[in-house]
C-alpha cells in the first residue's frame, strides 16, 4: 500500500522528526514501555489528494467540542505504542488522523488504523486553544523526564516558579531557550480531563508544563523545539542534582547575571 509519505516531502520531514525525537526519548530512559506522547498538526501539508482519501476507520468521537481544529489534521502516536517503535517505524506506529465538520469527531486517514494516543483529548484541546490565539508552535510532546519529575516530589518545586528560577540559575542556555520558564501543575489523575484543562490554562504563561510526580508537556513550533525545550530544563535539573549529591546546595547564577542575560539576548525578564 503506497505511504501518505510519498512524494511529500514536507509531510515526511514532519513525521521523520517525530521519528527521531522518539528515538531521542527512548535513549534518555524518558519512555519506559508505551510512555510519552507526541501530537504534530500537520494542515499545512495536507494537499487535495489527502482531503480526497476515504477514512480507514470509524467515526471516533474526541469527548469535547474543538471549534477551532475543523479540517485539521494530526499525526499522532499510537496508543500502547512504544516510543522506541515509532522511532524506527513511525507509519506503523503512529497514524493521520481528519478532525470532522462537528469538530467532535475524527477518523483515521492513513497509513494504518492505529488509534491514536489515549490523551488525545487533551492534546488536541491544547492544539484548539493554540490556533484560537493564533500560535505558530504546532508540536505537543509528552514525556517523562527522570531528573525533572524527581524535583517535583519535594513541595518547595511545586510553588510558583521556584523551580523556574533554580533551572534558570543552572546555566545561562536554559533561560536562552526556555525563557518563558516552567509552569506547574499540582497531581491529577493522567489522562484526566481535569489534567488537560489545567495544561491549557498552564500554557497561557508557559510553553513547557510539569505535571507534579508524573511528566512534562511541551509545546513548540515543530517537535524538535519542543523536546529541545524538555531537554535543556532537564540538563539544568541534572546539574543542580549533581551538586546536591556532592554534598552542597549551588548557588546558581545571581540575579544580576540574570538580568544581564536577558538584557544581552532580549529574553523575557
Amino acid at each position: 500500500m503506497k505511504s501518505i509519505l510519498e512524494n511529500r516531502p514536507g509531510l515526511a520531514h514532519e513525521v521523520n522528526q517525530v521519528a527521531e525525537v522518539a528515538g531521542y526519548l527512548w535513549q534518555k530512559g524518558w519512555a519506559e514501555r508505551n510512555g510519552g506522547n507526541i501530537t504534530v498538526n500537520i494542515t499545512e501539508y495536507v494537499d487535495d489528494e489527502i482531503r480526497a482519501l476515504a477514512p480507514i476507520s470509524e467515526v471516533k468521537q474526541i469527548g469535547a467540542v474543538m471549534p477551532h481544529l475543523k479540517g485539521c489534521y494530526f499525526f499522532c502516536k499510537g496508543t500502547n505504542k512504544r516510543m522506541r517503535d515509532l522511532a524506527r517505524w513511525p507509519m506503523e506506529n503512529g497514524s493521520v488522523i481528519r478532525i470532522l465538520d462537528d469538530c467532535a469527531s475524527y477518523v483515521i486517514i492513513a497509513d494504518n488504523p492505529v488509534a491514536p494516543t489515549s490523551e488525545l483529548p487533551s492534546h488536541l484541546g491544547v492544539h484548539n486553544y493554540l490556533i484560537s490565539i493564533g500560535s505558530p508552535y504546532k508540536a505537543s510532546v509528552h514525556t517523562h523526564p527522570i531528573e525533572l519529575i524527581a524535583m517535583t516530589h519535594s513541595p518547595k518545586f511545586l510553588e510558583k516558579d521556584v523551580a523556574t528560577k533554580v533551572l534558570w540559575s543552572m546555566i545561562p542556555e536554559t533561560k536562552a531557550f526556555c525563557p518563558r520558564g516552567l509552569g506547574i501543575i499540582p497531581y491529577k489523575l493522567p489522562s484526566s480531563v481535569e489534567l488537560g484543562n489545567a495544561t491549557i490554562k498552564e500554557l497561557e504563561d508557559y510553553d513547557v508544563v510539569m505535571w507534579e510526580k508524573h511528566g512534562i508537556f511541551s509545546v513548540d513550533v515543530d517537535v524538535m523545539a519542543a523536546f529541545d525545550q524538555i531537554d535543556v530544563l532537564n540538563k539544568s535539573a541534572l546539574i543542580y542534582i549533581a551538586a546536591k549529591s556532592m554534598g552542597f546546595e549551588p548557588d546558581g547564577m545571581s540575579d544580576e547575571q540574570m538580568k544581564e542575560m536577558s538584557v544581552a539576548f532580549n529574553l523575557p525578564k
